[in-house]
């Protein structure tokens, strides 16, 4: 196989990786798996997720919940919603799995952050809120090394 082919094939799956990426951004509300994500970009679920992976640095499904939980920290700064309406509002289908990972994610459990949230935001732009706040991994992730 010459090196152009094996570019060419390179930038083909970059571009269904960002449409899976740019798919999860959208629809991160809907039932979404790794199974049906890599129908829809034509690929097998092991190299989808490979593949994932290794472009941006987390899973298909962790990119996902990522997505999900800073969603949640949204609406749990804003209020107004309980817990359990958040997590099914971010598309999470079990409260026990969302509150793991949200607490994975942000070093505290929901609850506890809808408690907190509004007195660390109190008088901070949105925009420089939803900066601050992001999950802790999104923070102490480094840049993919591309290995």
């Amino acid at each position: 196989m010459s090196s152009g082919t094996t570019d060419e094939q390179r930038l083909a799956d970059l571009a269904r990786l960002r449409r899976v990426k740019d798919r999860i951004d959208r629809e991160y509300a809907q039932p979404l798996d790794v199974d049906a994500l890599a129908r829809g970009a034509h690929m097998s679920s092991g190299h989808l997720s490979r593949e994932f992976k290794r472009a941006y640095g987390e899973s298909p499904y962790g990119y996902l919940m990522t997505r999900r939980i800073e969603r949640a920290m949204m609406l749990l700064r804003r209020g107004g919603m309980s817990v359990t309406d958040v997590c099914f509002a971010v598309g999470c289908q079990s409260l026990g799995t969302f509150s793991t990972r949200f607490t994975e994610l942000v070093g505290m459990p929901p609850s506890a952050y809808k408690d907190r949230a509004g007195d660390a935001t109190l008088g901070i732009p949105s925009c420089v809120a939803k900066q601050v706040t992001r999950p802790i991994r999104n923070r102490e992730a480094s840049p993919s090394s591309g290995t």
